[in-house]
């Protein structure tokens, strides 16, 4: 896994990290550092890179010998292109504050700290550093939460800041390591199970983090952000009804605390009770009249249930108030059916234009300003920003394309026909779930929203059990005996698979009514169903495909919340469309009629027989209202919200075209074959 620079656990105000150390060249030139050799560091430097300019530890080390010559334009230079490549490595922006504060610029030093402490809470100078800012500055209160922060780290046990320091530099693995010994000598330090527990949620093992955080808040039950942590689990594993109650015992201790109004919307935004939610967002802007967050939150609520105008009307709001706030900037966009007005779109080219605009709000904006110019059919313009926009979502993603290909592999060498044949006797006999897969932007909400306007079928969310319950296999390989995921597959027991169905099952009735079948649209679920099927031998799978230009694209111009690092770059998205289908294809092969391809254009183009396929593939009987299934009164929570609320149009399929131009990276990967086998 690669990592992001920095020296673990070190409160140096600039120390060069530890990770030169590995290499020896980067070593001697730290030793060179530390004995303040400047000039001599530098002429090494230089040649590290001239031969690899995006060497983020040479980057560093520039920075911070330019600094201590006081030749702040030259660090400043190394730092942004330091930023460039890495926008969100704390030192970065820790070392650009250190040069901003030398040269008595301190409000840009202080914004540089804030960004440092963002992406690296463990950064000891960037905590004093914004102190003695603010302190100086008259601003008590924000000097308090600082000096609360410092305070924080400095009774964290050691280990545990070294841990706090290798999760923000993306280092898990070690992170986990290194509280996993702190436990077992401590077994119960809460901030130890919290920071496992964060770990735990970055890689997707939900349950391991839900009881690790529900043990903790027993230990402390008065902890606020252990209280908080638990019920950010229990959202993400949607226990939805859980949540609403912890949130509601968060809010009792202080009920007229905003944030923890805040956090009880939300969980009523899950829950369905809209107009609860609604209202205590209002309650929260009485108090701080104008916040971005709320009213973008309050935003996304009305959006979600349907309210569009009002949505419009709440972003609109958070701009008003924050010009920069990007997020409102792209929930607009993210409407679908939004267009900007031209003051909309200078304003937008103003916010753009600030230097020190914080990486997530600039990548939002380049989003919103792709679809801006999109929508004004200038498309070379809308690629520029969209491009600007993916290539810092990569610039901060660690995805890499060959090891999910490696990944995807994985699953066909091991579900064998013969070894999936058990599934039938083995696994648990619920015929409930309808899974659809397939890849993001595929038309599979478009398929959900079919499916859940049959009286028998209750359309729920993208829910993350399979995955999560991959994750759990995968760590039970890579923590004892047993092999590693998928290989682990063929060594279940059929009472195993039994109880890994009955579970599923059981932790998904919360999202149910009272229809004797479901829909699980979590798209990413294609790479487990030889899983699904060993569990769910019952179960029923729709395959959501789109041809492969017009999926990439649609991909690639959009801004996912989270996961669907894939699309962040042509070349990738080729290569993952590539993967899938090779999956696929493998699927139907030792699993002969288990899954129903759909075509995104064929439903566009004949409507009623695609539907009556779904259904019969379902066991269903056909029902009038799946072909007016925008009627259909449910809360849609994916980026498709406004679209599956219209009729279909075919307008759209070959809307790519409008980009062929600057598609050459997502062509050559995906390769001839699939591209003509898609063609028509």
């Amino acid at each position: 896994m690669s990592s992001r620079t920095g020296t673990p656990g070190s409160s140096a105000d600039s120390r060069p990290r530890e990770q030169g150390a590995a290499n020896p060249a980067l070593a001697a030139i730290q030793a060179r550092i530390v004995g303040k050799q400047y000039e001599e560091a530098l002429a090494d430097l230089k040649v590290i890179l001239r031969d690899d300019p995006h060497n983020t530890d040479a980057l560093y080390m520039s920075a911070v010998c330019h600094r201590y010559r006081r030749e702040f334009d030259a660090s400043l230079a190394q730092l942004a292109r330091l930023k460039a490549i890495s926008p969100e490595n704390g030192r970065a922006h820790q070392e650009e504050g250190h040069a901003y504060r030398d040269m008595g610029r301190p409000e840009h030093a202080l914004r540089a700290y804030a960004q440092a402490c963002r992406f690296n809470p463990a950064l000891v100078a960037s905590w004093r550093g914004q102190l003695n800012i603010l302190a100086r500055s008259g601003r008590v209160q924000e000097a308090a939460q600082a000096r609360a922060q410092l305070n924080y780290l400095k009774r964290l046990p050691q280990p545990l800041v070294i841990a706090l320091d290798l999760m923000s530099q993306g280092k898990l693995l070690k992170a986990e390591d290194l509280c996993r010994k702190f436990l077992r000598k401590a077994p119960h330090h809460v901030e130890a199970m919290r920071l496992l527990a964060d770990i735990g949620i970055r890689f997707g093992v939900l349950a391991d983090a839900e009881f690790l955080l529900e043990s903790a808040h027993q230990f402390e039950p008065t902890n606020v952000r252990v209280h908080m942590d638990y019920i950010q689990a229990l959202r993400k594993r949607q226990k939805f009804g859980k949540a609403l109650e912890q949130a509601r015992l968060l809010l009792e201790t202080s009920p007229g605390n905003p944030q923890f109004q805040s956090i009880y919307a939300i969980e009523c935004m899950q829950t369905g009770d809209y107009e609860e939610a609604l209202g205590l967002f209002d309650r929260v802007l009485e108090k701080i009249p104008g916040d971005p967050v709320t009213l973008t939150s309050k935003g996304h609520a009305l959006k979600t249930h349907g309210q569009y105008d009002e949505a419009v009307a709440s972003y609109r709001a958070a701009l008003a108030s924050q010009p920069r706030h990007g997020e409102a900037w792209y929930s607009l966009s993210n409407l679908k059916v939004y267009s900007f007005s031209d003051r909309e779109l200078e304003r937008m080219h103003a916010q753009a234009g600030h230097d020190d605009l914080s990486h997530a709000d600039r990548v939002h904006l380049n989003f919103a300003l792709g679809k801006a110019y999109e929508d004004r059919e200038d498309f070379e313009t809308s690629f520029g920003f969209y491009e600007q926009g993916n290539r810092s979502k990569k610039a901060a993603s660690r995805y890499d394309a060959d090891k999910m290909t490696e990944e995807l592999r994985a699953q066909q060498r091991v579900c064998v026909a013969g070894m999936l044949s058990r599934g039938a006797e083995a696994g648990h006999s619920a015929g409930d779930p309808i899974f659809v897969v397939g890849l993001p932007r595929a038309g599979s909400t478009l398929l959900e929203q079919i499916l859940s306007s049959h009286s028998k079928v209750d359309g729920t969310l993208e829910l993350p059990n399979v995955l999560s319950l991959a994750q759990q296999l995968r760590r039970r390989g890579r923590n004892g005996p047993e092999p590693d995921y998928p290989d682990i597959l063929a060594e279940l027991s059929d009472e195993e698979l039994r109880q890994f169905g009955r579970q599923y099952i059981d932790d998904t009735r919360i999202h149910r009514q009272s229809a004797p079948f479901f829909v699980d649209k979590m798209p990413n679920n294609f790479r487990h169903i030889g899983l699904i099927h060993l569990m769910l031998p019952n179960a029923k799978i729709i395959d959501a495909r789109r041809r492969p230009m017009a999926c990439g694209f649609s991909g690639y111009k959009q801004l996912f919340a989270e996961g669907q690092q894939f699309t962040y770059d042509l070349a990738d998205l080729g290569q993952y469309y590539r993967d899938y289908v090779e999956l696929m294809d493998h699927w139907d092969a030792v699993l002969p009629g288990k899954v129903l391809c759909v075509q995104y254009e064929e439903v566009v183009s004949d409507l009623e027989t695609q539907v009556r396929r779904i259904l019969d593939h379902c066991g269903l009987e056909f029902e009038p209202g799946c072909l007016s299934f925008y009627r259909t009164d449910r809360a849609v929570r994916t980026p498709s919200s406004e679209q599956v609320r219209q009729p279909i149009f075919e307008s759209g399929l070959d809307y790519w075209r409008n980009y062929e131009p600057w598609l050459d990276p997502l062509k050559s990967a995906l390769g001839e074959d699939v591209r003509r086998r898609f063609s028509s």
